[in-house]
């Protein structure tokens, strides 16, 4: 499953400029299904999000694009299950993984202001706004919409439909 360009900004909070400029340089580049050509649709996966999220978050804090591509590179090389208990913390120029509470205080007793994301709470936001949007089948180009289990109208409109 994929989500379109525009898709991909809603759950991510970033314009398309952001986006398409971040897939050009190889940034966060999308792993469903890259853009061949003009005319071609960029497919994003759930961690592709998840990371133009977490690019974004760093961004807002002032962390230069340079290092950026460092704690990207280190996501990428990441295995999904790692993400979900791995808080990025940085002092505004460098970018670190604490994956334990003891890491964490170190950081912090370094006496130097720093701010932490925690990943998980990340992935929780974007699998959230995922629920909500429309994503696709990367094989057939089929519309996929994700409805939250508790959401009752969403249900009723489904029924509905078929």
């Amino acid at each position: 499953m994929g989500y379109r360009g525009p898709t991909a900004c809603a759950a991510a909070g970033i314009t398309y400029r952001q986006l398409d400029y971040w897939a050009r340089t190889g940034l966060v580049a999308p792993t469903v299904r890259p853009a061949h050509g003009p005319g071609t649709q960029r497919l994003y996966g759930f961690r592709d999000i998840l990371v133009l999220k977490i690019v974004k978050r760093l961004l807002d804090t002032g962390v230069s694009l340079q290092n950026i591509r460092i704690a990207v590179a280190h996501l990428r090389g990441r295995g999904i299950g790692d993400l979900a208990g791995m808080t990025l913390m940085s002092d505004g120029a460098s970018v670190y993984e604490c994956t334990s509470y003891d890491e964490v205080i170190d950081l912090v007793q370094g006496g130097q202001g720093v701010f932490g994301i925690a990943v998980g709470a990340v992935w929780r936001e974007v699998e959230g706004s995922l629920a909500q949007l429309q994503g696709e089948d990367s094989g057939t180009g089929e519309p996929i919409t994700q409805v939250h289990p508790g959401d009752e109208l969403a249900r009723r409109r489904r029924d509905k439909a078929v």
